[in-house]
C-alpha cells in the first residue's frame, strides 16, 4: 500500500513533515505542495486539501490537480480526514465514522477527469464509492488501538462554505444520511477514477444545525476537532503500522 492522507491544515500538524514536493498537473497545481511525513517509522504522502495556511473554500479546491498529483507521485491508496457534522442520535462530537455512502449535493465543481479533452471518457462503478482493502484495514485499525470508529453510514456533501440551516439538516436526514461535510465530493469519485483505493475517516465536530441549543461556533468545532485528532493519530499510525507487518 502507498499511503497518502489527505486532510485539512489541522491534520497536517499530526506528524512530521521531511520535505515537500513542488508539482504542477494538467489541471492546475494541487492546494499545497505535498508533504512526505513520517508516520510509524515509515513514510507517507500528505496534502492539505484546503492550502496551508487554511485559506482555499470546499468550493474552491482544485479536487482535480490534488488527486491528480498523488497519482504522480505513485500513491495507489487515499484516506481522506473528514470533518463533518452529526446528522443523527448516536454520533456526538468527537465520534469517527467510516462511512460506506455518499451522496452529492454539490454543484458546479468540476468532478470528472473526462471532460472531453485528452482524458479518455469513463463511466466508473461508484455504487460502493468507499469499499476497498484500505477501508477494512481503516477498521481494523481503530479496533487494534481501541478507538470506536463507526462502520458504516452515508456522508452528504453539501457545497459550503456556510453551514447548513436546521430545515436542511432535517431534510438531509430525512433522506438517509448520517454526517454531513463539504470536501468529500467530488474527491471521491475522481479517485475511484483514477484508479486508488479511496476510504473517509469523518471526525463529528458538530451536532447539524438545529438539533442541540444555540449557535454552532468555529471555535467550538476547532476545539472538538483539535482533541480528536489524537484519536486520527492513533489509527493511522496503527493503520500503518498494520500494513508493514502484513
Amino acid at each position: 500500500m502507498k499511503l497518502a492522507v489527505m486532510g485539512g491544515t489541522g491534520a497536517l500538524q499530526l506528524f512530521e513533515t521531511l520535505r515537500n514536493m513542488a508539482l504542477t498537473t494538467p489541471f492546475g497545481a494541487p492546494s499545497d505542495r505535498p508533504r512526505q511525513v513520517a508516520v510509524a517509522d515509515t513514510e507517507l504522502w500528505f496534502l492539505a486539501r484546503h492550502g496551508d495556511p487554511h485559506r482555499i473554500p470546499p468550493h474552491k479546491i482544485n479536487y482535480r490537480a490534488n488527486i491528480h498529483a498523488l497519482k504522480i507521485l505513485g500513491v495507489d491508496s487515499v484516506l481522506a480526514i473528514n470533518a463533518v457534522g452529526g446528522l443523527v442520535a448516536g454520533l456526538p462530537a468527537g465520534s469517527m465514522v467510516a462511512p460506506d455512502q455518499i451522496i452529492d449535493y454539490t454543484w458546479g465543481r468540476a468532478h470528472t477527469f473526462s471532460d472531453g479533452g485528452s482524458a479518455p471518457l469513463k463511466h466508473i462503478d461508484f455504487t460502493r464509492p468507499f469499499d476497498g482493502p484500505l477501508r477494512d484495514r481503516l477498521l481494523d485499525a481503530a479496533r487494534q488501538v481501541g478507538h470506536e470508529l463507526v462502520d458504516g453510514g452515508c456522508h452528504a456533501v453539501t457545497q459550503g462554505p456556510r453551514l447548513e440551516t436546521a430545515a436542511e439538516v432535517s431534510r438531509l436526514a430525512s433522506e438517509g444520511c448520517d454526517v454531513v461535510g463539504m470536501t468529500a465530493m467530488p474527491e471521491a469519485a475522481l479517485a475511484r477514477e483514477a484508479g486508488l483505493d479511496y476510504a473517509s475517516l469523518c471526525v463529528v465536530a458538530n451536532a447539524g444545525a438545529g438539533l442541540e441549543d444555540g449557535p454552532i461556533t468555529e471555535d467550538d468545532i476547532h476545539q472538538v476537532l483539535q482533541g480528536a485528532m489524537q484519536n486520527v493519530k492513533d489509527v493511522i499510525e496503527a493503520l500503518v503500522g498494520f500494513d508493514q507487518v502484513n
